[in-house]
């Protein structure tokens, strides 16, 4: 459904850090780096048929985060979802919500971990047992 998602930085180079670390815990490589026209660099992660960016803001204003927006990060094990709390917990992100662990739901059990990286997007890592 979705071909990519964007969240603005107002530190590029600590978002590529952070996000070295955590997607990386998912299979993800080194970012493409660009520089827009407009002189603001962006950064596109690309994995399994999908890109994740971070952008210095076009506008010239602050990045700030959306109250009430997270964005799920599919994992393929529960091991999988530590890693990658624990990678963005060492890499100036924040454990948000309960600890990292089993949550039962209408949607049924899975794995979460809910974690701010270091610009304030909330970001969660979820493993859904088949």
């Amino acid at each position: 459904m979705f071909s990519h998602v964007m969240v603005g930085s107002n530190d590029i180079e600590q978002a590529k850090r952070f996000y070295d670390a955590v997607l990386g815990t998912l299979g993800a490589s080194e970012p493409i780096r660009n520089q827009a026209p407009s002189g603001h660099t962006r950064l596109f992660y690309r994995h399994a048929g999908t890109t994740f960016c971070i952008s210095e803001p076009i506008d010239g204003e602050a990045a700030t985060c959306a109250n009430g927006g997270t964005i799920g990060f599919k994992c393929s094990s529960l091991e999988q979802v530590q890693e990658f709390h624990d990678a963005a917990v060492a890499y100036g992100g924040q454990s948000v919500e309960d600890p990292p662990g089993l949550r039962n739901s209408a949607m049924g059990a899975m794995h979460l971990a809910y974690v701010r990286d270091p610009d304030g997007n909330k970001l969660c890592a979820i493993y859904r047992a088949k």
